[in-house]
């Protein structure tokens, strides 16, 4: 699967990665954005590296989906971590 699939996946990832961790996200939908992008690509090399499994079978493969928005979730709590203590 190409990086631009990644970076589609990445977008929706990223949406429901916002939708389903609680609390209030100190960015806008450009920050999603760019974090479900990051966390669907970290997701992907993740479910190949850690785990040794192919994860990335396909677009409407759910083991890509569940990388994709695990990663996305990771980052969005990271960023959220990082952010929150400049207040």
């Amino acid at each position: 699967m190409g990086i631009i699939a990644w970076i589609l996946i990445g977008l929706l990832a990223g949406a429901i990665a916002k939708a389903i961790t609680p609390g209030r996200d100190p960015g806008g939908c450009l920050v999603t954005i760019v974090i479900g992008i990051a966390g669907g690509l970290l997701g992907g090399w993740l479910g190949k590296v850690l785990f040794g499994v192919e994860s990335i079978n396909g677009f409407f493969h759910l083991s890509t989906w569940i990388a994709a928005i695990v990663g996305s979730v990771v980052l969005l709590l990271l960023y959220r971590l990082v952010t929150g203590r400049r207040h």
